[in-house]
């Protein structure tokens, strides 16, 4: 992680402090006098050498003190704090629901393995994949929210009472979107444990399938799904661009979508080194997992 964490910080340098043009010059405009540039350059650190600048980040970085948004001059720290509450109202539960039923249907798509049930499920399965992400958010927010008028069709509420109503259209949204690819993934996982010979083994023991397929099949598939499984998880804290954008939900990934629009950089560097960091702690967590779920994995 450390070498990774150090690659890191050098390629979003880069990015942002290099490749991008002269922060003074897109926030006071071309025709800024010399003297306002030169003074926006020292508010921000750009008048300094690229290796104290370098330094700046890192230290940004390990202090989580990204300084301030260009559009709103507000703390970019304070900012993703404020919207990590609604983020995780709106991905966590949807997660977890969509990750339970995924497995369910996959342990009953292949306990009737090569059956109707099976291939209706696994073409249902593609055909949820092949559809885009924009459609269900249309679809759904045309049928349920604007001519059933069952659920709002955006809007936010601070209240932890009254915020639930907004983010159950983006659950079934989410839901749908992750039912698919879920569902080919863990099947495949229990599948290529169902024929190993330790199952043939708890089947001539005279144990029923369905303590067969519980508690040792899905128990030694752990390890491809809760790899699919951690590596969704950062999204849960970044939270989902799309769905918060289009249900108005001030989330991280609302937060996102609007620096991206105003060209708002500090904004859209916090995140993306965030979003790292979270990548790289939960693939930890999934390697030290492994040997939890699986007596067949040591840790050395």
């Amino acid at each position: 992680m450390i070498p990774i964490l150090f690659g890191v910080t050098i390629i979003t340098f880069i990015l942002f402090n290099v490749v991008i043009d002269d922060p003074a010059v897109l926030l006071a405009g071309k025709s800024a006098s010399p003297e306002r540039l030169q003074q926006i350059r020292a508010e921000l650190g750009t008048d300094q050498p690229l290796y104290v600048q370098y330094l700046t980040s890192v230290k940004q970085i390990f202090t989580f003190d990204f300084g301030r948004s260009w559009s709103s001059k507000q703390s970019v720290s304070e900012t993703i704090l404020a919207g990590l509450s609604p983020s995780l109202t709106l991905t966590v539960p949807a997660f977890i629901i969509s990750i339970l039923l995924s497995i369910c249907l996959a342990l009953g798509t292949a306990y009737f393995r090569g059956t109707a049930v099976d291939k209706f499920a696994t073409v249902m399965a593609l055909a949820l994949m092949s559809i885009s992400s924009l459609v269900y958010i249309m679809v759904f927010q045309y049928t349920f929210a604007f001519n059933l008028g069952v659920f709002p069709i955006s809007g936010w509420d601070q209240s932890w009472t009254d915020r639930w109503q907004y983010v159950q259209l983006p659950w079934m949204i989410w839901i749908v979107l992750s039912l698919g690819p879920n569902l080919l993934v863990y099947r495949t996982a229990i599948l290529d444990e169902y024929f190993q010979d330790y199952v043939r083994t708890a089947r001539a023991k005279g144990l029923a399938e369905g303590v067969v397929l519980f508690k040792h099949v899905l128990k030694n598939a752990l390890i491809p799904i809760i790899t699919i499984v951690v590596v969704q998880m950062p999204f849960l804290i970044t939270g989902s661009l799309l769905l918060e954008a289009f249900f108005g939900i001030p989330g991280l990934g609302g937060l996102l979508y609007q620096a991206i629009n105003n060209s708002d950089f500090p904004v859209i560097r916090a995140m993306v080194v965030i979003g790292t960091l979270l990548y790289m702690t939960f693939n930890l967590l999934a390697d030290l997992a492994y040997a939890v779920v699986n007596p067949r994995v040591r840790l050395s």
